[in-house]
């Protein structure tokens, strides 16, 4: 079953947890993996969870449920990080040295899925929370991302990255001949 908003549901930052949270209603709470020095200063304070943030989180319960084959509870928790992570996140700047260049010329719009290629030849999914003119802020769908010797991203992390990093999803395809 997928959450949908409601008038109560309200942003607040959870000190006991050190991260955002929402509050869905009077018995529910969800926790983001989003500290203290990664969001705007407005994200202190309690606030209401706005009609803009109500449609880009069922825009991207919609564009996830077409898009991933996971449990509804799964596509929840994306859209949930997703829309903090597009609303609460400071900027960033492009960081797109971890990730190798891609050949391909893609069309990046925020709810699109892509694979980024790291220099160390590893291989994520990632999905655009927010897009500008040249870079796109991504956050990992995938488990992990090693990005140096001792630099890695767990899921849920954003990092910004140019649109030459973004790498469309290769689909394979089974196909028999008769």
């Amino acid at each position: 079953m997928l959450l949908m908003p409601q008038q109560d549901w309200q942003w607040s930052y959870n000190d006991a947890y050190n991260s955002l949270s929402v509050s869905l209603g009077a018995e529910m709470e969800f926790l983001t993996p989003y500290q203290k020095k990664l969001l705007i200063p407005d994200a202190m304070s309690p606030m209401e969870f706005s009609m803009e943030q109500a449609k880009f989180y069922i825009a991207m319960l919609e564009c996830l449920q077409k898009h991933l084959s996971v449990p509804d509870a799964e596509i929840v928790q994306i859209s949930l990080n997703a829309t903090a992570a597009h609303f609460m996140l400071k900027p960033q700047m492009p960081k797109s040295w971890f990730f190798d260049a891609c050949d391909e010329c893609v069309y990046c719009d925020v709810g699109k899925l892509f694979e980024l290629a790291t220099t160390k030849k590893q291989r994520v999914l990632v999905l655009v929370v927010e897009n500008g003119l040249q870079a796109a802020q991504v956050m990992l769908l995938s488990p992990e991302c090693e990005l140096s010797e001792v630099k890695s991203m767990v899921k849920f992390e954003t990092i910004k990255v140019m649109h030459n990093r973004l790498q469309p999803i290769k689909v394979s395809r089974q196909v028999i001949a008769a």
